[in-house]
């Protein structure tokens, strides 16, 4: 077989010559080019990019984790600060008072509330000038400290009883009074409590005739006929009337929060507050009326009520109850119950017709 396949290929020569040694077919099979793969192969990778994808992938989830976990959180406060609110016991200061003729029945309760302070003050005073009786009622609702409701309780009513006009001229007598009381605590105290002041919702009731004044947004509505009757208007920034005078006087009224004063305060008449006295005046605004058959009762009390118990109803929470006492202290847990984040103190007075007459003066005050 050697022989015929060496004669075989002595006659071919052509066909030895066209097969190719291993070698030269190792080769070129090293020089073809590289089959085609799957697209995957094809890619190339840099070798950060899993790290920077499990990095994303991380914070990815950490957002969602923090998100998730401050939701709950939130929701968990919420619980937990409407269970503190239902549980929580209201601690309050109240009481009555009732003249010694009878024509007055008076119920008054303050309490703290969800303030870390207590800054509202409260008076009720009685007196005689020249065979009349006189009697006094006021709501002090103080900030930025107490030094200015104090000092409004100690020295307001007096001041107004020194007044020489008081009887010919209350009104009158009312408005120099409160503004002279306002100079007095700016003289002694105002330098060292510069941005402390105080609004006031003050009555005074000579015989049968009524006088409410106010400064700032404590209110005092009187109940007629079975009708809320507001016998103050707020001394908001904003108010028209009020807004005007400020911007007149050099200042300005911003939006932070509420409207206020400057940015600061959220109230445009108030005593105290020497920083804005050029704006926040202490003149108060003064509605008088005889007290007839139709007059039931009058409320006196700080905004921490009025923030959240519409006048309407506070006069129908009184009408619920037996006595301006249980109806004052009523008041001030609605106001609380409902959220009220501020002190809140009320007085309501009862007006007993029957008895409105001059009588002696009662034997006790209550403040």
């Amino acid at each position: 077989m050697a022989c015929n396949r060496g004669v075989k290929e002595q006659e071919d020569p052509s066909a030895a010559s066209a097969a190719p040694a291993p070698a030269a077919v190792a080769r070129a099979r090293a020089a073809r080019p590289p089959r085609p793969r799957s697209r995957k192969g094809l890619g190339v990778r840099h070798l950060l990019k899993p790290c920077r994808f499990l990095a994303a992938v991380q914070r990815a989830n950490a957002r969602v984790r923090e998100a998730g976990e401050a939701t709950l959180v939130a929701a968990l406060a919420a619980a937990q600060k409407e269970s503190e609110r239902e549980n929580e016991v209201v601690a309050d200061v109240c009481g009555g008072w009732k003249s010694e003729d009878g024509s007055l029945n008076c119920g008054y309760s303050s309490i703290r509330g969800r303030r870390v302070n207590m800054e509202d003050f409260y008076d009720i005073k009685s007196s005689r000038v020249d065979d009349k009786q006189i009697n006094f009622f006021g709501v002090f609702d103080g900030h930025g400290g107490t030094h200015a409701a104090g000092y409004l309780k100690q020295h307001l009513f007096e001041n107004l009883l020194k007044h020489p006009a008081f009887i010919g001229d209350t009104k009158s007598a009312m408005s120099q009074s409160y503004k002279k009381t306002d100079a007095d605590f700016l003289d002694t105290e105002g330098n060292i409590h510069v941005g402390v002041g105080s609004t006031a919702s003050t009555a005074v009731l000579i015989g049968n005739h009524l006088y409410v004044a106010n400064v700032g947004d404590s209110r005092a509505v009187l109940s007629k006929a079975g009708k809320a009757i507001a016998l103050s208007d707020d001394h908001k920034p904003n108010r028209s009337d009020e807004q005007k005078r400020i911007e007149d006087a050099g200042g300005v009224v911003v939006w932070s929060g509420t409207w206020r004063v400057g940015g600061i305060l959220a109230m445009s008449r108030a005593f105290g507050n020497r920083l804005l006295k050029q704006f926040v005046v202490a003149d108060p605004e003064i509605q008088d009326l005889e007290i007839d058959g139709d007059t039931e009762f009058l409320i006196l009390a700080s905004d921490g009520l009025w923030d959240v118990v519409p006048n309407e109803h506070a006069v129908a929470f009184v009408k619920d109850e037996d006595s301006p006492e249980a109806a004052a202290r009523k008041l001030t847990e609605i106001a609380f119950r409902r959220g009220s984040t501020d002190n809140i103190t009320c007085i309501v007075v009862e007006f007993c017709h029957d008895k409105m007459v001059d009588g002696s003066p009662p034997s006790t005050n209550k403040s």
